[in-house]
């Protein structure tokens, strides 16, 4: 389905399957994909020669990436844990900072991490049928709290909005979230690194 025509269209969101009934795109982030991002550095490294799991995928309806047109799709995170840190996408800022983007919830429990370059921070719950905002200048990442169900939200954002996946890879997020005593914990990231302290 390449939707790229100035003609409206519609698709289907199949919920049960976690995928779009036509999509133009599909990634994949498998454990490889996230080194250096989970705390516990040497449960990650055991895990990877057991099997390099899938930790996310989005489907894609593509659209010019530019502003005007709004770019969509349906994020999926699989349920698990490295160590005691439930699954999660990499997370990132837009490159323009300037532009926004909203989250659909669909299946799961789970949360949205976030962040601005200027320290604040803020964890909204994500649970079917609860809609999140996330303002200009927020970088975001969604994380599976669920014990055994993937993380289905449909997400919108300005087609020239870019990713900037860098940044985080190279500072983390200030905030974690773990499991402790059977229930989602929001915790300081001692590993983050700022702008201040690199």
């Amino acid at each position: 389905m390449n939707s790229t025509k100035d003609t409206p269209f519609t698709f289907a969101v199949n919920v049960a399957q976690a995928t779009l009934e036509q999509y133009d795109n599909h990634i994949t982030r498998t454990l490889s994909s996230m080194k250096g991002q989970y705390l516990d550095a040497a449960t990650y490294e055991a895990m990877l020669p057991e099997e390099d799991r899938l930790l996310y995928e989005v489907y894609e309806i593509r659209r010019p990436e530019t502003a005007g047109e709004l770019l969509h799709g349906l994020s999926v995170v699989h349920p698990g844990k490295v160590g005691s840190e439930y699954f999660m996408t990499k997370g990132h800022f837009h490159t323009v900072l300037e532009t926004a983007e909203v989250y659909y919830c669909l299946k799961g429990q789970g949360c949205m991490v976030m962040e601005t370059p200027e320290g604040d921070w803020a964890v909204e719950e994500l649970r079917p049928g609860r809609v999140l905002y996330v303002p200009p200048r927020w970088a975001h990442r969604s994380v599976n709290t669920g014990a055994d169900e993937d993380l289905v939200t449909f997400f919108v954002y300005p087609g020239h909005s870019g990713h900037d996946y860098g940044t985080i890879e190279q500072q983390g997020f200030r905030k974690l979230v773990v499991e402790e005593n059977g229930q989602p914990k929001i915790v300081d990231n001692p590993r983050w690194r700022g702008p201040e302290s690199r």
